[in-house]
């Protein structure tokens, strides 16, 4: 039974900012805090008071807002091995579980993107956020990790059940969707997804958040060890491992220029 409400927001240029909020408590969470004042004008239009920033990652259009929005009592959880994270009271590692407003909070290590990188997985509630671990179609740049440690991430979330609902922190689909067909062009529910993708874009909705099933059938991130056809087309070899195709999707996708 679903326990908080979900709003869902533009923030910056291609950033989404999420608050998560759950009636009977009064508790709202800020899952990341990329500008403070798009934060302040949800919770105002809503009525809502903020209790809770969690933190994915570091980066700035991450933790931007931080400062700013702890105030009052509002506590931050956040990743404990990953950079500066503004005003943390609550370090998170992987495969710690906290609550918020009654629901379970699983904190899953995703770590490539940056090294301690961390995702909040509510199983109750068939919800996970993941910041810039996983994309829509994607999946973030890896920035400080490794390639093994990366795929081991995505095979966390891959793990999760079908119909969990993944929060990403951008909206970078469509550019995704070009290079996943570049990858897997044939694809069929791939090919369909992005007809889908680029319909809802023409009309300025958002393609966030997906399916996790979807994602498994769909993102070329999620695919590399299970589609012959992706590992043709970026030049895997027979002795190249799971992690080194990852790592040669994830360049693809670098020099990608379609």
């Amino acid at each position: 039974m679903t326990t908080f409400e979900v709003a869902q927001f533009p923030c910056l240029s291609d950033n989404y900012g999420y608050l998560i909020h759950n009636s009977e408590t009064g508790e709202t969470a800020a899952i990341d805090t990329p500008d403070a004042t798009a934060y302040k004008q949800e919770l105002e239009k809503r009525g809502w008071t903020l209790t809770h920033i969690l933190n994915t990652h570091h980066h700035g259009d991450h933790v931007g807002g931080n400062s700013e929005l702890k105030t009052n009592g509002v506590k931050v959880y956040g990743p404990a091995n990953d950079g500066n994270i503004p005003g943390m009271d609550h370090p998170l590692s992987g495969e710690e579980t906290f609550h918020f407003g009654g629901a379970e909070a699983r904190v899953i290590d995703v770590g490539g993107h940056t090294l301690g990188h961390i995702a909040y997985y509510f199983p109750g509630e068939k919800t996970a956020f993941v910041g810039d671990s996983l994309f829509a179609l994607g999946c973030g740049r890896m920035f400080e990790g490794t390639a093994p440690q990366f795929w081991s991430s995505l095979k966390r979330l891959r793990d999760l059940p079908d119909d969990t609902t993944i929060f990403c922190a951008h909206e970078y689909t469509e550019a995704n969707a070009a290079y996943a067909m570049s990858v897997e062009p044939g694809n069929e529910l791939l090919v369909k997804r992005v007809k889908e993708i680029q319909d809802k874009r023409s009309r300025g909705e958002p393609t966030v958040p997906s399916l996790l099933g979807e994602e498994k059938l769909t993102n070329p991130f999620l695919r590399g060890d299970v589609s012959d056809e992706i590992k043709k087309n970026i030049g895997a070899t027979s002795d190249d491992d799971d992690a080194e195709i990852f790592l040669k999707i994830r360049q693809g996708k670098d020099n990608f220029r379609g």
